[in-house]
């Protein structure tokens, strides 16, 4: 168990380090190393949670928030992320919807790595409802694999050029810490499962450091465009072993 906890220490320093919590990949490592299917969701979930939290905090303090911008994502993204992490599936449906995320996820991690160092974009204005529909899909999607939803998110904003970067980075933050909490509440009408988290307090540890080191890289060291491709080549990585996992 001891490979364990380094991955998901490895993992929490490149996805803090471009805002997100990590929580597709956490779950795809629980997967490989055969963890009860149970538990893993709300492990993931939980480490989302500590990851982005300092995040959320330090990108706030740094004055790099629109909470008009986020306001709408969540109000469309909360209850469905409550309502998906209701929703019981089989184990096989869920490997291979966990593995179309990670490679989504990555391919537009990958591809949109040069927006994370544009600071000169023309900020478009979209209408609020389409980003409670947006908002409303993402959470959908993220509670019933029970992830933050932020890894799709953020493209999207870059996308759309919504925000600047440093602003986009901070409301997928936020956006992964409202549904990870509200994707717990459902996963847990499913499984009561919070006497058994102790057990996986190593992992948790783990992500807490990770995750402030990860912060530490965003804002002092590492530009964020290449904290981008690092991430997006560990999820590639990540998604290719999970689909080899499904097949073989």
């Amino acid at each position: 168990m001891i490979i364990l906890p380094i991955l998901f220490f490895i993992t929490a320093i490149l996805y803090s380090s471009v805002g997100f919590g990590g929580g597709s990949t956490y779950l795809a490592l629980l997967l490989i190393w055969d963890i009860p299917y149970y538990i893993f969701p709300v492990v993931a979930l939980v480490c989302n949670i500590i990851v982005v939290s300092g995040n959320s905090i330090n990108y706030i303090r740094a004055g790099n928030h629109n909470f008009k911008l986020l306001i709408p994502f969540l109000i469309g993204s909360v209850p469905f992320a409550f309502f998906g992490g209701t929703l019981k599936i089989d184990k096989e449906i869920f490997e291979i919807i966990l593995f179309f995320v990670l490679s989504i996820a990555g391919t537009l991690l990958l591809i949109n790595n040069k927006s994370y160092q544009n600071n000169n974009l023309v900020i478009k204005k979209i209408s609020s409802f389409i980003n409670l529909v947006i908002g409303s899909v993402l959470g959908f999607v993220s509670g019933i694999v029970g992830i933050g939803g932020g890894i799709f998110l953020s493209p999207i904003l870059f996308l759309i050029k919504a925000e600047k970067p440093k602003v986009i980075t901070t409301t997928a933050s936020l956006f992964i810490l409202i549904n990870s909490i509200s994707g717990i509440l459902g996963q847990l009408t499913k499984e009561n499962v919070l006497t058994e988290l102790p057990n996986y307090l190593s992992l948790f540890i783990c992500v807490l450091l990770g995750g402030l080191i990860g912060n530490y890289l965003n804002l002092k060291i590492f530009t964020g465009r290449v904290l981008a491709i690092l991430t997006s080549v560990l999820v590639i990585f990540v998604s290719i072993r999970m689909g080899y996992k499904i097949l073989f």
